[in-house]
């Protein structure tokens, strides 16, 4: 590929640390970002936290025009949004939570180009007014390309297919020149081919990242009348972290939040049957870290972007084991260790069956072949769950992807059961397939193998296979237990129709020519998990833990979840590295200059006062003025009004209040109180007897005086619940502002 030249950057890199604080590339990304500013069609599939989002956004920050991302849900392009503009990226989103004063008023900053990357539904996005729209964006700014988010939804063959995706074709279509972005977390082989087909992808450029999620420890265990107990302490060794546990039913959601609510665990239920301002305002609070259990239905987790997940409980067996992928993986997705807990009882194969039986059409009649494949897909599941191997082997395998095995990183690996030598089974296994012309599944195989005088071995004359009998030493678990590793380990293939036929392939035949040998674990009884030990913390988690308080701190101040401050990863940099200059704290990964204007003295501050509470070496106040001056000189100081914040001004000096100027101009009535701090910190003319009476700025300012102006949490619960943050922000700012004269 040739080298790029990327306008306004020495390189790809530059581009990357300077918009996103990132100071190196995931592995695949720099090659599909390469290929999308070549203007390519691109089907990228990477594990759910391998940066895909990255490999479309950078990219249309870097060319010119508008690039449109269709998203399937509105927490999920509102999340993403949020995200992009606390890095200072022109990014918004059109969906039905907007008026249409400021619907407007997006179209018309999207008109006059000063918007990079614009989120849709597919449902928006084909509608012949908005299609109109597009015209004119093409016309006036141009467009630089589409990316389709959740690409697998395309797709029948997928675990999430929506209808309207289909029709995306219709883009191509109107829009041919216009390149196109797929993507995905989790595809198959079959499902990537029909993204290809159904999104008309024209010489694409196919990048395939490993399923691999290494950071995530995989577990199972049997789901019994103690199992509660079991996933109470699990919560409760996990010391606050953020987790979520998903139910296969809403009543399982609603009882299980009431249990980990009576034993004091912060839990919220999220599933469809709670109004659509519950769930938003339950989805919201997890995110910010005001509750820390999210306990739901699978309704719950496309739409979550939250990187800081530390474990994902499922409490029920899932459906597939591609949706189990996809809902485990919601964990860890900063790369940092992450847990993933799968219980599972005979009593949820029943559930699924019932749910597998409500697959008919509109006529109430069986969708046969839906329903087969479903059963196809849950029998897998089944085997995954009830395995001896490695999981993260099983899990690779169903995606096509080859793992050598003992991962170290799931239940199977690091207590092993014991290993056993079948190759001799496995060559009469294979054998047996081979004499039944690969037109059997797993069972009739056995059959044979144990002499079975069943009338669908008789019949086909397979009692008269050299294979007949020959396995009569084995169980029929024994051998379904072979059958199964021989597919976990990719020592032969099997349909995925809805009718699992087995078929060999190279793997297979080195088998039978005793190329290779074939080793079995066996099941024996569970121990107990002797690394499962309260660990006494290091300096380093010490300060890590109160620099997520003081992120938490300064996300509610500013009204976003934690992680757009800044990720769990850069905070254990943070805590690594204890950087005590500007300087220093703008090496850090996930740390961009805007980042380092707007959050860096106030952590470098924290950093210090840890350092010296610790009695560890802290930089003299002289050397950090010296070498962060220079910065500080950079920063501009005009005085002079954002058009936003001079409107809002003109009419609070007309004497409109707050909700009044809200509603005149589309915007959230939190967005004025932002604004109006925002000009009292400037000095400018706000009269704050119109908005706070003057006895309770009296208490405010005590309060702050009392408990100090840095953090608008403790001054609220000095004062109590009776006053509102809105308004302890603006006297706040009128403190601050009045100390500095």
């Amino acid at each position: 590929m040739p080298a790029l030249s990327i306008p306004g950057f020495e390189s790809l890199e530059a581009a990357l640390k300077h918009f996103f604080g990132y100071d190196t590339f995931r592995p695949g990304q720099q090659d599909v970002m390469a290929a999308a500013l070549q203007n390519q069609d691109l089907l990228v599939i990477m594990p759910t936290g391998g940066g895909k989002s990255l490999c479309f956004q950078l990219p249309a920050l870097l060319k010119s025009g508008l690039t449109i991302v269709v998203s399937p849900l509105i927490a999920l392009m509102q999340d993403q949004v949020t995200a992009l503009e606390a890095n200072d990226i022109a990014a918004t989103f059109l969906n039905s939570s907007l008026g249409a004063v400021e619907a407007r008023e997006r179209c018309d900053r999207i008109l006059s180009g000063t918007v990079k990357l614009l989120y849709v539904a597919p449902e928006r996005l084909l509608n012949e007014g908005f299609l109109n729209f597009l015209d004119q964006v093409k016309a006036k700014v141009g467009l630089a390309g589409i990316a389709v988010d959740e690409a697998h939804c395309v797709s029948e063959w997928g675990h999430d297919f929506r209808p309207e995706y289909r029709r995306l074709a219709e883009i191509r279509q109107r829009y041919p020149d216009v390149p196109v972005t797929a993507l995905t977390a989790t595809a198959t082989e079959r499902v990537r081919g029909d993204i290809l087909h159904q999104l008309r992808l024209q010489d694409p450029h196919v990048h395939v990242s490993s399923f691999n999620r290494p950071n995530l420890y995989y577990e199972v265990r049997p789901k019994e009348r103690n199992s509660y107990n079991s996933l109470y302490q699990e919560i409760r060794q996990q010391d606050g972290a953020s987790g979520i546990i998903y139910c296969l039913s809403r009543r399982e959601v609603n009882e299980l939040t009431e249990r980990l609510q009576d034993d004091g665990i912060s839990a919220l239920p999220y599933h469809a049957g709670l109004k659509d301002a519950d769930r938003s305002q339950n989805q919201d609070r997890f995110i910010r870290d005001h509750v820390q259990i999210m306990v739901a239905t699978v309704a719950f987790g496309m739409g979550i972007n939250k990187p800081d997940v530390r474990f994902v409980i499922h409490y029920n067996l899932p459906r597939n084991i591609e949706s189990y992928y996809q809902e485990a993986g919601r964990a860890g997705r900063d790369g940092e260790s992450s847990r993933c807990l799968l219980y599972f009882s005979l009593k949820d194969i029943h559930t699924l069956d019932w749910l597998i039986d409500q697959k008919v059409d509109a006529n109430g009649q069986p969708l046969e072949n839906e329903q087969r494949v479903a059963r196809q897909q849950m029998r897998q599941m089944i085997d995954y769950a009830e395995s001896t191997e490695c999981r993260r082997t099983i899990q690779l395998g169903y995606f096509g992807e080859t793992f050598a095995g003992n991962c170290g990183e799931c239940d199977n690996c690091r207590h092993p059961k014991p290993v056993e030598d079948w190759t001799v089974e496995a060559q009469k296994f294979l054998s047996c397939v081979a004499r039944c012309k690969e037109r059997f599944g797993m069972n009739h195989i056995i059959d044979v193998l144990r002499g079975s005088k069943s009338q669908k071995v008789l019949s086909r004359g397979h009692n008269r296979l050299s294979t007949y009998g020959i396995g009569n030493d084995k169980t029929a678990d024994q051998w379904r237990r072979l059958g199964r590793s021989l597919l976990h380990q990719g020592l032969v293939a099997e349909t995925t129709d809805g009718y699992p036929v087995l078929k060999l392939n190279n793997q297979s035949w080195a088998v039978l020519k005793k190329e290779r040998v074939v080793q079995v674990a066996v099941p024996r009884t569970p121990e107990k998990d002797p690394t499962q030990v309260d660990l006494k913390r290091s300096e380093v988690e010490a300060l890590f833990m109160r620099l997520r308080s003081l992120r938490k701190r300064l996300a509610d101040e500013q009204s976003v979840p934690p992680y757009v401050v800044f990720g769990d990863s850069s905070l254990k940099f943070m805590a690594q590295q204890q950087p005590q200059t500007l300087a220093d704290f703008g090496q850090i990964s996930g740390v961009g200059q805007r980042k380092l204007e707007q959050y860096g003295e106030i952590f470098t501050e924290e950093i210090r006062a840890y350092r010296q509470e610790q009695g560890l070496p802290v930089v003299a106040a002289e050397i950090i003025e010296q070498e962060d001056l220079p910065k500080r000189r950079e920063r501009p100081k005009s005085t002079q009004l954002s058009n936003t914040l001079a409107m809002t001004l003109a009419l609070h000096q007309r004497g409109e209040t707050p909700e009044q100027i809200a509603q005149q101009r589309g915007v959230k009535v939190t967005t004025v109180f932002n604004h109006l701090g925002e000009l009292l910190e400037k000095g400018q003319p706000v009269v704050l007897e119109q908005l706070v009476p003057v006895d309770r700025q009296a208490s405010i300012m005590q309060a702050i005086e009392q408990v100090g102006p840095d953090y608008l949490g403790p001054i609220r619960e000095h004062l109590g619940e009776q006053y509102e943050y809105s308004e302890i922000k603006l006297v706040r700012a009128w403190w601050q502002q009045n100390q500095k004269a």
